[in-house]
């Protein structure tokens, strides 16, 4: 079985806002993917952002500065 490691986890109410973030992460060479949201917690839109823990607030301040929206973040072992 595979180790659970830590992951900043962000979610999104609306397709597009996930779609702005990664598109926004990869111009601003944030490191990170679309997944499907991890079974314990519920999206909106069914997508959600992995990234690396410790990018969890850069990240979050240069989204909010960018504009897009997001539901939650948290840290999950996933």
């Amino acid at each position: 079985m595979r180790e659970k490691k830590e992951a900043l986890i962000i979610t999104f109410s609306t397709t597009a806002e996930a779609m702005k973030t990664e598109k926004y992460c990869e111009r601003n060479r944030f490191s990170g993917r679309l997944i499907p949201v991890p079974r314990e917690i519920t999206a909106g839109c069914g997508l959600a952002w992995k990234a690396a823990p410790q990018e969890m607030d850069q990240l979050l301040q240069n989204m909010s500065a960018a504009g897009i929206h997001w539901e939650e973040a948290r840290i999950l072992k996933i």
